[in-house]
C-alpha cells in the first residue's frame, strides 16, 4: 500500500519470502496491531496458528487483536466460557434465550423493549508493550535486501575523484621536439610560449609569466600537428590528455558540458598536463552558424573552462593545445587573449623535415642506393602523410615484382620517384581554400603568416 511505512513493507516482503517463519510473522502481526490494523493482525496470527497449532503467543496475539480481555486471551483451549450474570433477555421472538435458561411451553417471554445487539467485550485498558524496532530489524536483516542501491561515486568518496578514471591521461612520453624534423619556426614559437618559462622558474616569477596558456595549431591535414603536441608534452615532462569530438558529445541534455568540465578537472588534478583538443572546429564551431542549442552550450562551457572560472586555482599548470584544419570555422571567442591566444601555422614539412620523415618510413624496408636528395626535391609540398604513402606505394611495387619473379627485389630510387609522380600533394586543395580566406577575411591579421607563405610560393 502507498501509505505503508518502510518497515512494514520490508517485513511484509520478509514474511512472503519465509512463510513458515512463525516468530517473524508474529513480529509482523505485532507491528500491524501497534498501528491499529487489527484485521490484518488477526489474519497473520491465524496463518501463524496454521503453521504452529496451539502456539500460545499466536493465540494471545489473535485475542488481543480481536479486542478480547487478557483473561480470555490466556484461557486454555477447550475451557468453558464463564456464564453471564443476570436474567436472560431474549433479543426477539423466536430467538433462544441465554445459556442455562429455558422457556416453558405455552409461555411467552416477557418483552423488554426494543431488541438491542449484544454488547462487544470492552477492550483491554492496559497499554500494549512497546515494540522493539531494533530487534525486528536485526531479525530480518538477512532476509530483506537493501532498500536503496549504493552510489558508486559516493562510495568512492568524492564524486569528482570518481570521474578521474574516466579519462585516459598518458604519462610523459619519450617524444621530444628534437624528434620533430625541421620546422624551426614552429619550435621557436613553442619555446617562447611554453618551454622557456617552464625551464626558468626564477625568470618566470620575475616577469610574472604564468604556467598556463593556449596555442592553436592550424594548417593542412597530415602535417604533424598531433605529433608536435605530443612532443611539447614530452618536452615539458607533462601528462598528455587527448580530447576529440566523440569524447565530449552525449545524447543527454547537459552531459556534453559536464564531460568538458570533467576533462579539465582531470587535467588540473594531473598538472602539469597538456590538454590537446583535436579537430577544434568540431568542438568549438562558430556559434553564429550553429543551429543546435546543445552545440552552442558546448562552446560556452569550453570558454568557461579555458578561463579557469570553474576552479579556484585557475588553470595553473594546464597547457591547452588545439589543432584544426579550418581555423576560420572556429568561434572567435576561443581565440581571444587568455584562451587560445597564440596561433601557429604548421606548414608542410620543409626539405630537412622531409628527409627525416623519409628516412623514418624506409628504416625497416629493404632499400638499395636510394638517392634521398632527388626524392626530397620531388616531394615538395607533400605532407607527412603523403610521404608515408610514397614509401608504402614504392614498397608495394617492389613486393609485386618479387612475387611475380620469385626472387626478392630491393626498393630503389626509381620505385620511390615513380610513386611520388603518381601521388598528388594532399595540401593543394587546402591552400586553394585558404587563399581566399587570407586575401579577403584576414580580420586583425589572424592569417598574416599564411599570407606570407602564399606570397613566397607565388600562389597569390
Amino acid at each position: 500500500m502507498a501509505d505503508e511505512s518502510p518497515l512494514i513493507r520490508s517485513l511484509r516482503a520478509a514474511v512472503a519470502a519465509a512463510p513458515g517463519d512463525v516468530p517473524l510473522r508474529l513480529h509482523f502481526a505485532e507491528l500491524l496491531l501497534s498501528e491499529g490494523r487489527n484485521d490484518e493482525a488477526v489474519a497473520e496470527a491465524a496463518v501463524a496458528l496454521q503453521h504452529a497449532p496451539g502456539d500460545a503467543d499466536a493465540r494471545a496475539l489473535m485475542m488481543r487483536a480481536m479486542g478480547m480481555p487478557p483473561a480470555a486471551a490466556t484461557a486454555p483451549a477447550g475451557s468453558a466460557r464463564p456464564e453471564p450474570s443476570g436474567p436472560a433477555v431474549p433479543s426477539g421472538p423466536g430467538q433462544s434465550t441465554a445459556p442455562g435458561q429455558s422457556t416453558a411451553p405455552g409461555e411467552a417471554a416477557e418483552p423488554s423493549g426494543p431488541a438491542e445487539p449484544p454488547a462487544r467485550p470492552e477492550p483491554t485498558t492496559g497499554k500494549a508493550p512497546a515494540f522493539d524496532w531494533d530487534a525486528a530489524e536485526q531479525q530480518v536483516q538477512d532476509v530483506v535486501g537493501p532498500r536503496f542501491l549504493e552510489d558508486p561515486q559516493a562510495a568512492a568518496g568524492d564524486g569528482a575523484a570518481g570521474d578521474a578514471d574516466a579519462w585516459d591521461v598518458d604519462a610523459p612520453g619519450a617524444v621530444r621536439l628534437a624528434d620533430v624534423g625541421g620546422m624551426d619556426e614552429v619550435k621557436e614559437r613553442l619555446e617562447a610560449a611554453f618551454l622557456a618559462p617552464m625551464r626558468n622558474p626564477e625568470l618566470r616569477r620575475l616577469y610574472g609569466k604564468s604556467l598556463r596558456g593556449g596555442l592553436l595549431l592550424y594548417g593542412p591535414p597530415g602535417c604533424g600537428k598531433t605529433f608536435i603536441a605530443r612532443a611539447v608534452a614530452g618536452e615539458l615532462g607533462a601528462n598528455f590528455l587527448t580530447v576529440s569530438l566523440s569524447d565530449v558529445l552525449d545524447m543527454w541534455i547537459g552531459a556534453s558540458e559536464k564531460n568538458i568540465h570533467d576533462i579539465f578537472e582531470t587535467a588540473r588534478r594531473q598538472a602539469p598536463c597538456v590538454v590537446f583538443l583535436d579537430e577544434l572546429d568540431a568542438l568549438g564551431a562558430k556559434r553564429s552558424r550553429t543551429h543546435h542549442s546543445g552545440l552552442r552550450n558546448v562552446v560556452n562551457q569550453l570558454l568557461t573552462e579555458l578561463d579557469g572560472i570553474a576552479s579556484g586555482a585557475g588553470n595553473e599548470g594546464v597547457f591547452v593545445l588545439a589543432a584544426t584544419n579550418v581555423p576560420w570555422d572556429v568561434d572567435i571567442a576561443l581565440r581571444r587573449p587568455g584562451r587560445l591566444d597564440r596561433t601557429l601555422l604548421v606548414l608542410p614539412p620543409d626539405a630537412t623535415a622531409r628527409e627525416s620523415i623519409l628516412r623514418y618510413h624506409l628504416r625497416e624496408r629493404p632499400i638499395e642506393a636510394v638517392d634521398l636528395g632527388k626524392l626530397v626535391k620531388a616531394t615538395e609540398d607533400f605532407s607527412g602523410a603523403d610521404l608515408a604513402h610514397v614509401c608504402e606505394s614504392a614498397a608495394e611495387a617492389a613486393l609485386l615484382d618479387s612475387a611475380r619473379s620469385g626472387s626478392v627485389r630491393l626498393i630503389t630510387t626509381k620505385d620511390l620517384l615513380g610513386a611520388a609522380k603518381q601521388i598528388k600533394p594532399s595540401t593543394e586543395p587546402w591552400f586553394a581554400a585558404a587563399r581566399n580566406v587570407a586575401m579577403f577575411a584576414n580580420e586583425g591579421g589572424l592569417y598574416d603568416d599564411l599570407l606570407a607563405h602564399l606570397k613566397r610560393k607565388r600562389k597569390l
